[in-house]
């Protein structure tokens, strides 16, 4: 820890244009604690309140989905660890990258169906969440159903991107970026 350059952390951070970045073991606490936090930097430098609350929602959900996917498969505090980073994207945009680890077989799934939603425009983005809404909930599901993620994708003045990387323990790390 003592040979960690923080000049250099910095820097990049500025030159980036990072607002934020965590990374470390998620807890609900926690997201919440983060998202005040970046609900009020936003606030406090004017960001238009639709884009603030489109920032703050994409962060919500990308860390919630980080930490319910941790504990369905059990992972320890070290496995189920989140990375965020929140940054200026543009004068008007923000980009928020998420990232964790998980199953290779997961982490194929979630790859491809960002790729699916990344192919459409707003109106089958907006189609698509409505007849999402519609699918009656599968009450032995462990997840959610899939709003989330179209939530995610409609917000983005971009198509979403997912990033995998496999590791050294044979899981792979899944980072998602969304620019708001």
């Amino acid at each position: 820890m003592q040979d960690l350059d923080l000049l250099s952390i910095r820097e990049q951070f500025n030159k980036e244009q990072i607002l934020l970045c965590f990374n470390g073991p998620i807890t609900r606490s926690l997201i919440e604690e983060i998202g005040n936090a970046l609900k009020n930097y936003l606030q406090a430098n004017d960001a238009e309140p639709s884009a603030a609350m489109d920032v703050f929602g994409t962060y919500i959900e990308m860390t919630q989905n980080i930490r319910h996917y941790a504990t369905s498969k059990g992972y320890t505090e070290i496995e189920g660890a989140a990375t965020i980073v929140v940054a200026r994207h543009d004068s008007t945009h923000y980009a928020i990258l998420a990232g964790n680890i998980v199953e290779k077989e997961d982490a194929q799934l979630l790859s491809q169906r960002v790729e699916a939603l990344a192919s459409m425009d707003k109106a089958e983005l907006k189609a698509a969440y409505k007849q999402q809404l519609r699918k009656p909930r599968d009450q032995s599901a462990t997840t959610g159903a899939g709003l989330g993620l179209l939530d995610i994708a409609r917000k983005s003045s971009k198509p979403l991107n997912a990033n995998l990387v496999d590791t050294e323990n044979g899981k792979t790390l899944f980072s998602l970026l969304a620019i708001v």
